[in-house]
């Protein structure tokens, strides 16, 4: 079968691999969509493991299922959680799914970005959900990053009233302002130096937008929140500089929502007086659990996010490589997706 093989951001290729065989528990699933994401696009994360087969975000149709598989069936139209949690361990325990020392273990094989791909007993059992008929495979796409951005807001306690300011306009930007918007913001802030986005944000509903190349951020937020600050401030970009910057527009009691790690050598000037005095609390959240996903799926399903419209490019799974220099360069794209159009 084809699979769109990384060796780096630059180096993408499409190669010959091995079919996955299932075993007794698991399923094959034939790949109809998948979408790019933000950490695909990490070459600092990712080079130590290529040449690898990215893709977690996929899509498709069930066509092979193991002997011993119970509740799916070859036809099922299916998304796939590439990550799970074991939901018996202390971390599990105690609701830091993310945690579990086998949510990193569990892959779907070999990716997403590939003709097929098996689905693990694992994630079958614990994270594999069935599609509605009215949902498309590139709705489902979203599934993952929905369901990572509600996971953030939850740990954070975002509290109906709340100003909440987001730095990064992406597709992880634009959801959070469209959750916030459900819990009740009273005012929902964006920042991005690509106007383009600030562009989208505020047709998603976001109050008020602003390039930090132009703008004087802090001062903005402060007069729109009565010199406060904001109460919640989201880090979407993985940026030193966002985050500093978040530090200056969260209000004294605030929480910085850390959702983008930034590279390992990498740290931020953060002033512990200020962090102390002013008890702002910093939040961070990586990716998404079982929970989160189902209601990434209801979200869609009852179109109160209309995931679709975040969709700005599709490419064939041949040019993969194509679809990631877009989602890594273009100034004028939001989601990007990957089609298995065999």
């Amino acid at each position: 079968m084809k699979a769109a093989m990384y060796h780096s951001l630059e180096d993408i290729r499409l190669e010959d691999v091995p079919k996955p065989q299932i075993g007794s528990d698991e399923v094959l699933v034939e790949m109809k969509a998948c979408g790019v994401c933000g950490s695909d696009l990490m070459d600092w994360y990712l080079r130590s493991r290529a040449p690898l087969v990215l893709g977690h975000e996929p899509a498709g149709v069930i066509v092979e299922t193991g002997k011993d598989v119970k509740g799916f069936e070859v036809g099922d139209r299916v998304f796939a959680h590439h990550h799970v949690a074991d939901l018996t361990c202390y971390y599990c325990v105690n609701n830091d799914y993310t945690m579990c020392p086998q949510f990193g273990q569990t892959h779907i094989e070999p990716g997403g970005f590939a003709e097929y791909f098996k689905v693990p007993a694992p994630n079958l059992q614990i994270d594999t959900l069935k599609l509605p008929s009215n949902m498309s495979f590139e709705e489902a796409t979203l599934i993952e990053p929905i369901g990572c951005c509600i996971r953030a807001q939850n740990k954070a306690g975002i509290q109906k009233g709340d100003n909440v300011a987001i730095i990064g306009a992406g597709p992880n930007g634009i959801i959070h302002a469209l959750l916030a918007r459900f819990s009740g913001a009273n005012q929902i802030l964006v920042t991005d130096i690509v106007d383009y986005r600030l562009k989208i944000a505020q047709n998603f509903g976001a109050d008020l937008a602003f390039n930090p190349q132009r703008d004087n951020v802090v001062q903005q937020v402060k007069e729109v929140t009565e010199n406060r600050g904001a109460d919640l401030v989201i880090v979407t970009a993985p940026s030193v500089k966002a985050v500093e910057d978040a530090v200056q527009i969260v209000r004294r009691g605030g929480k910085l929502l850390l959702f983008a790690p930034t590279q390992p050598d990498q740290y931020a000037r953060l002033s512990p007086h200020r962090l102390f005095f002013s008890e702002i609390t910093v939040v961070p959240s990586y990716s998404a659990s079982h929970i989160e996903t189902r209601i990434a799926l209801q979200l869609i399903t009852s179109r109160r996010i209309k995931s679709k419209e975040l969709i700005t490019h599709r490419f064939p799974l041949s040019r993969t490589a194509d679809a990631f220099q877009t989602a890594a360069r273009s100034k004028e794209c939001l989601k990007v997706i990957v089609l298995n159009e065999t």
